[in-house]
């Protein structure tokens, strides 16, 4: 039960058509994002100029059934080779009346960033004399405005190429008028996720790991649960959790937001932060949240990865 469909408070057909923007660093996966977009029906295009924005609205079928909706994949390029502000031309799709509009910023390290260069032997876009981290630095500075702006951030340095399309996979699924909550486990020995909104640390709880009984199972099975589950401070840390929630969730959707990911760790990441998501997800399948509809993702990254 590593990954889930949407599960809870699915919102309804929209009369608007969907206009979404991915942008962001060169090398971070914004091709991959366009294609789960494109496979999914969208009418898509890359490397737009970005003040041909509007005419790619104003063009657009006038029926919603004709597609999905449109997105525009825009980036470093078009300020470079078309001497543009990139952001003027976003104020617009904020503005245009019958769109759903989503600007999605895709990022990676810097270290990942100069490793897929070198491994795909391929220039980056704004490097001058081979100084691809240069490069890299001028090109997330020229963008952090438009980072500061964008309605999800997606960082890809930690994710495996399965685990990006599953990512950029959910970013289809993502409407405006519905929040999609991703809940992650983690072990914090191989290192803290990046593209998360919230981290948790469960390592105060007491570690199944030492039980020679509980060592080899995870916490999908009961056992590790009942041991996990049944700790007086892991009871009082959920009833609090469950509470900040209730409380923060339609807080986050009041102000915009489309996603909202919860990172939960533990040492390994197989026992106590496994449990932790899947009783959390278990409580927000059965109660919900007062307010916003929300599409539920589960994801146990140190089980998919098999550490």
């Amino acid at each position: 039960m590593s990954e889930r469909n949407p599960l809870s408070r699915v919102s309804g057909p929209s009369s608007k058509r969907r206009i979404v923007v991915i942008t962001g660093l060169s090398g971070a996966g914004k091709t991959s994002a366009l294609r789960a977009f494109e496979d999914a029906g969208y009418y898509c295009i890359d490397n737009l100029p970005p003040s041909m924005i509007p005419n790619v609205l104003a063009l657009a079928p006038a029926e919603k059934e004709d597609s999905e909706g449109v997105v525009v994949g825009v980036d470093i390029r078009g300020s470079r080779y078309f001497g543009e502000e990139i952001e003027q031309s976003f104020g617009f799709v904020r503005n245009e009346a019958g769109w759903e509009p989503q600007i999605i910023f895709i990022e990676a390290d810097d270290q990942t960033l100069v490793s897929r260069y070198k491994e795909s032997r391929r220039p980056h876009p704004a490097a001058e004399n081979g100084d691809v981290l240069s490069a890299i630095h001028a090109e997330r500075r020229d963008l952090s405005g438009l980072r500061e702006v964008a309605d999800v951030v997606v960082n890809t340095s930690s994710l495996t190429a399965a685990d990006a399309r599953k990512r950029f996979a959910r970013l289809v699924d993502s409407h405006v008028n519905c929040l999609s909550v991703s809940l992650l486990s983690f072990g914090f020995k191989h290192g803290a996720p990046l593209d998360v909104d919230m981290l948790l640390d469960v390592r105060f709880l007491p570690n199944p790991h030492y039980d020679p009984e509980l060592r080899p199972l995870t916490g999908h099975d009961k056992a590790v649960q009942n041991a996990v589950l049944g700790h007086d401070d892991t009871k009082e840390f959920l009833a609090r959790l469950r509470d900040l929630l209730a409380f923060l969730i339609p807080r986050y959707a009041a102000e915009g937001k489309t996603y909202f990911t919860l990172g939960i760790g533990c040492t390994g990441g197989r026992h106590r932060s496994v449990t932790i998501v899947e009783d959390l997800a278990r409580h927000l399948e059965k109660e919900g949240v007062d307010g916003p509809e929300i599409d539920l993702f589960i994801r146990h990254r140190d089980l998919e990865a098999g550490h």
